[in-house]
C-alpha cells in the first residue's frame, strides 16, 4: 500500500513539473511577442516626421482637429530657401473645418517628334553586290539595278531605282528548229553494245530488279479485282469471301497448282503452310525420270492470294526432297529433307535457287532418307528436328547445319532401330512425340529426360504407317492425347496415348490411305486421302461409319498428301503427278458450334463403350481378324 502511495506522489510531482514547464514556455512566448510588437512600432521621431510630411501635403494627421489654411509665404522667401515645418502650436483662425484633399492618378502622354529627313540624290552608276548567273537565252538581256548611295534602310523604306530588263528578241524558224534538235539530242538514249547489255543483265542489281518486277507484273496481269500486288515476301489474309452462297457447299475445288517444267511427272511428297504469310504453301517433289538433266529434288512455293498459275519461288537440289516445311520463326527460310539424308535450307532473299546451307553426309548426321522435319520451340529457343528411316533423330540449329546439336537412336527395347516414316509432336509439347514405322507399329518417344527414346508401342496396323497427326484444336475440353494414323492396310485409326489399343478403326476406303490430318479449328473433323484419288472429310460428331463429305479428282490419280490451312477454310491435296488441288470447305463443316467439344466427348465415350462390347463378344473378334474388306 505504501508503494502505491509513493508511486502516486511521484506521478503528481511529475505532472506539476510539466504544468510549470508549460506555464514558463507560455510566458516566454508572450514576452517574445511583446518585444516584437515594440520593435515593429514606429519611434516618436519617426511619428513626428510622418505627421509633418502629411501636414505639408495638406492632410491632417489621424485624430487631429482640422485647422485653417496657414498664411502663404511670400515669393521672396520661397526663392531664398526651402519651406520648413514648425513644431509650434497653430492657433486656428477659422472655425469651419477643412476637407481632406483627394489624390488621383494622372495619365502622362509622351510625344516624340522625329527630325526632318534630309534626302539627297547623286547622279552616278552603282554596281550590284550579287551577280546573277544567266542562261544562254538571257545573254542579250540587260539587268540594271541602282541602289542608294548610302545603301541602307530607314524607317522600313528603301529608295532605289526600278529594275529594268530588256525583252527577248523573237525566235525565227531556224532558231526553233535548232532548239528542238538540241533537246532531241539530250533525250536520245545512247545505244548499248551487246557486251554492255550482257554485263548489265548479269549484275546482281538487275537480276533482283527483274525478278521483283516480273513477279508484280505477273500478278497484275492475272488479277481481275484490285488487290495489293506489291506484297514482298522477302522482307505481309486472304480477304476473299464468297458469301452465304458457298456456305452450303461442303467441298468445292477452288484451284489447282501445276508447273509444266517443275511439277510434271513428279510426286508431291510433302506440303506445309506458312505461319507468317498464310497465303503461301510450300510443296516438295521427288525426281522426274523423264527429265534426267533436271534437278532431282524440287520445292515450289505457291500463292493462293493471287490468280497467277506459276510458283512464287522455285528451289531445287541434287537429291529428291522427301519432306519440307517453313522455318516457323524465320519466314524467309524453307527446310527440306532429302532422300540422300541431307537437310537443305533455302532462303528466298537469295538470288540462288540452290540451298544456302546443307548438312554433311557423315555418320554424325543422317545417311538414310529423311521423311520427317519440323521446327519446334519458341521464338527465342527453337530447333529443327529431323528423323531418318534408320531411326536416327537429330536436333539442329538453323544458324549452323554443319553438325547436329543433339542426336539419338530410336530403338524399341534396345532391339533393332525403328524405321520411321512419319512423326508428330503433341500439342504445346517440344519433348514428347509419336512416330509411325514401316512395320506398322506406332511408338511414343521422348527427346530428353530419364525416358529419352522410344516409349510405349501401339500395335494395330497390318501395313506401313503412311501418316500420323496429333489433335491440335484448343477448347473447353483437352483432347491433346488423341492422334490419328493412316496405313497401307486401307484403314485410319484413332488412338489415345493413354491406351495401348486403338479407340476406333475407320474402314470405308478400298485402297492405300496415304495421309490423314486433323482440322485446326474443329475438334471432331479430320481429312484423309487414298490411292483412288478420293478425299474424305470425317465429322465424328455426325457419323463414324461413313465420311461426312467426299470428293474424287477428275484424273483419278492417287492422292499422296493433305494439309489444312490454319483458318480451317481451305485444304491442300497433292497427287502423284505433281498437281496440287486447293479445296474450299463449307462453313457448315469447317466452323464448329459451341457444343462440338462436349459432343465429341460423348462420341468418344460411345466409341469406348462399343469397343468394350466387341471385346466381350467372341463372335466379333473373328470378323475383325482381317483388316481388308
Amino acid at each position: 500500500m505504501s508503494d502505491r502511495k509513493a508511486e502516486l506522489e511521484r506521478k503528481k510531482a511529475k505532472l506539476q513539473l510539466m504544468r510549470d514547464e508549460k506555464k514558463r514556455k507560455e510566458e516566454e512566448k508572450k514576452k517574445r511577442e511583446d518585444a516584437e510588437q515594440a520593435a515593429a512600432a514606429p519611434t516618436s521621431s519617426e511619428s513626428s516626421d510622418i505627421t509633418a510630411l502629411l501636414q505639408d501635403l495638406g492632410i491632417p494627421p489621424a485624430g487631429a482637429t482640422p485647422v485653417s489654411q496657414p498664411a502663404k509665404p511670400s515669393p521672396a522667401s520661397v526663392a531664398s530657401k526651402e519651406p520648413t515645418l514648425s513644431t509650434a502650436p497653430v492657433v486656428p483662425t477659422s472655425v469651419s473645418p477643412q476637407t481632406a484633399k483627394k489624390l488621383t492618378f494622372s495619365k502622362v502622354t509622351q510625344t516624340n517628334v522625329p527630325p526632318r529627313e534630309q534626302v539627297t540624290y547623286s547622279k552616278e552608276t552603282q554596281t550590284p553586290h550579287e551577280v546573277l548567273e544567266k542562261d544562254d537565252d538571257d545573254a542579250d538581256s540587260l539587268d540594271v539595278a541602282v541602289d542608294m548611295q548610302h545603301g541602307h534602310m530607314q524607317h522600313g523604306h528603301m529608295h532605289a531605282m526600278p529594275h529594268v530588263e530588256m525583252m527577248k528578241p523573237a525566235l525565227t524558224a531556224e532558231d526553233m528548229a535548232a532548239l528542238e534538235k538540241e533537246k532531241e539530242a539530250r533525250r536520245r538514249v545512247p545505244e548499248l553494245s551487246d557486251e554492255e547489255k550482257m554485263y548489265i543483265m548479269t549484275t546482281e542489281e538487275f537480276q533482283r530488279f527483274f525478278d521483283r518486277s516480273s513477279r508484280i507484273m505477273e500478278r497484275a496481269l492475272t488479277e481481275e479485282d484490285v488487290q495489293s500486288i506489291f506484297v514482298d515476301y522477302t522482307g505481309g489474309e486472304d480477304g476473299d469471301n464468297e458469301g452465304d452462297a458457298q456456305a452450303g457447299e461442303r467441298l468445292k475445288l477452288n484451284r489447282e497448282f501445276f508447273d509444266e517444267r517443275w511439277s510434271k511427272h513428279r510426286t508431291v511428297t510433302c506440303m506445309d503452310w506458312s505461319v507468317q504469310y498464310p497465303e503461301l504453301l510450300v510443296a516438295s517433289y521427288n525426281s522426274n525420270d523423264d527429265a534426267p538433266h533436271e534437278p532431282d529434288g524440287v520445292a515450289l512455293v505457291w500463292n493462293i492470294r493471287f490468280k497467277k498459275t506459276t510458283p512464287e519461288y522455285i528451289f531445287h537440289c541434287q537429291s529428291p526432297v522427301m519432306s519440307s516445311c517453313f522455318a516457323k520463326f524465320h519466314p524467309n527460310l524453307v527446310v527440306g529433307g532429302t532422300y540422300s539424308g541431307q537437310i537443305v535450307l533455302w532462303d528466298n532473299r537469295s538470288n540462288k535457287r540452290t540451298p544456302v546451307q546443307r548438312t554433311p553426309l557423315s555418320a554424325a548426321a543422317h545417311t538414310h532418307p529423311v521423311y520427317c522435319v519440323n521446327v519446334v520451340g519458341t521464338q527465342n529457343a527453337h530447333n529443327l528436328i529431323s528423323v531418318s528411316t534408320d531411326g536416327k533423330m537429330c536436333s539442329w540449329s538453323l544458324d549452323m547445319l554443319s553438325q547436329p546439336q543433339d542426336s539419338m537412336e530410336l530403338q524399341h527395347r534396345q532391339s533393332k532401330a525403328v524405321a520411321v516414316t512419319s512423326f508428330s509432336f503433341l500439342t504445346g509439347d517440344v519433348n514428347n512425340f509419336v512416330v509411325g514405322s514401316e512395320e506398322g507399329a506406332v511408338y511414343t518417344a521422348c527427346r530428353h529426360g530419364s525416358k529419352a527414346g522410344i516409349g510405349d508401342m501401339f500395335e494395330g496396323h497390318q501395313g506401313p504407317v503412311t501418316g500420323i497427326d496429333c489433335h491440335t484444336v484448343p477448347g473447353q475440353i483437352d483432347f491433346s492425347q488423341l492422334f490419328l494414323t493412316s496405313s497401307f492396310d486401307w484403314t485410319v485409326k484413332l488412338w489415345s496415348i493413354k491406351e495401348q489399343k486403338a479407340l476406333y478403326s475407320f474402314e470405308d476406303n478400298s485402297d492405300y490411305i496415304y495421309d490423314v490430318c486433323w482440322s485446326p479449328t474443329h475438334p471432331a473433323l479430320f481429312a484423309s486421302v487414298d490411292g483412288t484419288g478420293r478425299l474424305d472429310l470425317w465429322n465424328l460428331n455426325n457419323d463414324t461409319e461413313v465420311p461426312t463429305a467426299s470428293a474424287i479428282v477428275e484424273s483419278g490419280v492417287a492422292l499422296n498428301r493433305c494439309r489444312w490451312h490454319q483458318s480451317g477454310q481451305h485444304l491442300a491435296v497433292g497427287d502423284d503427278m505433281g498437281k496440287i488441288h486447293i479445296y474450299d470447305i463449307g462453313e457448315n463443316i469447317a466452323n464448329p458450334k459451341i457444343d462440338e467439344w462436349s459432343r465429341f466427348m460423348h462420341t468418344l465415350q460411345e466409341i469406348k463403350n462399343n469397343s468394350s462390347d466387341r471385346d466381350d463378344d467372341p463372335s466379333s473378334l473373328s470378323s475383325m481378324s482381317s483388316p481388308l474388306r
